[in-house]
């Protein structure tokens, strides 16, 4: 059995019951089940209808435009027990390479590197070498400084991860950037746990290299393969989250590969694609009432 979500952004809410009556008419579904008023609702497919991608289409199609997310999701293994996500422009607002990169004058070079390793039009490990070059030099009073000063986490971050943990999920950072800041990120957003690179320093300097092996594309999917191995679940009980070319094994492995703001590319590679939700939108994805958030 499969399952349309609809999804908006919570900041701005459109749902009404007028467009969840008409896309449960279109795909001869059940009355809607609301999820939050205004933001979420699910209805349920008969059994025959299969056809993720062309169901999302046709719904797409429907609501000419409207800010709403469309998943169609099977209900087995909805509820899921490993959230893997990537940070940066995901769990946070920011790539923090091209913030360091800011710190000595050279943000627009190696943003528009960023950007091209991350819609996959380059490959992620030397464009990461070639960018750690520039940063020689930086202090960590300053990379503290950014952290403090410019990071900010993305609008229900806490509460998928904390909504998640408290139903017996485990939750696992995931990042091509640096431990620097997945270290702090983890502990402020409340994961168990998080996996990054690490740059190397030269007393409470960093000396532009990054130690070897890169955590790219295939350590990100290496990494949920043996967390679910780990935790003794099937892949199909994981949800995985990201925006970059970087992401795309991971997501491709997981239960349920989830494409957040994402780079063209990969919001069409993904099973689902997020554009106008926060990050709530996972929890009600796997079926979450608002009324059962945690934060």
């Amino acid at each position: 059995m499969n399952t349309v979500v609809l999804i908006s952004d919570p900041a701005r809410p459109v749902l009404t019951p007028e467009i969840a009556g008409s896309v449960r008419d279109i795909v001869a579904g059940g009355a809607p089940r609301w999820l939050q008023d205004g933001v979420a609702c699910d209805i349920a497919l008969p059994p025959g209808a299969t056809d993720r991608t062309a169901l999302e289409e046709t719904i797409r199609t429907t609501l000419q435009g409207l800010p709403v997310d469309i998943a169609v999701v099977p209900e087995e293994h909805r509820r899921k027990k490993l959230l893997i996500a990537d940070m940066d422009s995901t769990i946070i607002g920011q790539e923090c390479i091209d913030e360091l990169a800011d710190m000595v004058g050279l943000k627009d070079h190696v943003a528009a590197i960023t950007e091209r390793a991350m819609r996959g039009e380059i490959d992620f490990e030397p464009a990461l070498r070639e960018r750690v070059a520039l940063l020689e030099g930086i202090d960590l009073a300053t990379v503290s400084r950014l952290i403090e000063e410019r990071i900010t986490v993305n609008p229900g971050a806490r509460t998928l991860v904390d909504t998640m943990r408290a139903n017996g999920a485990h939750a696992a950072l995931v990042s091509g950037g640096f431990t620097l800041f997945t270290t702090v990120i983890a502990d402020r957003v409340g994961f168990n746990e998080n996996r990054a690179n690490e740059l190397l320093l030269n007393g409470d300097r960093l000396v532009g290299r990054v130690r070897e092996p890169i955590l790219g594309r295939d350590a990100k999917r290496r990494a949920l393969i043996e967390l679910t191995r780990t935790l003794g679940i099937s892949s199909a009980a994981s949800i995985a989250v990201g925006d970059g070319a970087n992401d795309l094994a991971m997501l491709e492995a997981s239960g349920l590969g989830v494409a957040y703001h994402a780079k063209p590319a990969v919001a069409a590679a993904a099973d689902v694609r997020i554009d106008h939700g926060d990050l709530t939108a996972l929890l009600f994805l796997q079926g979450y009432e608002a009324g059962e958030f945690r934060s």
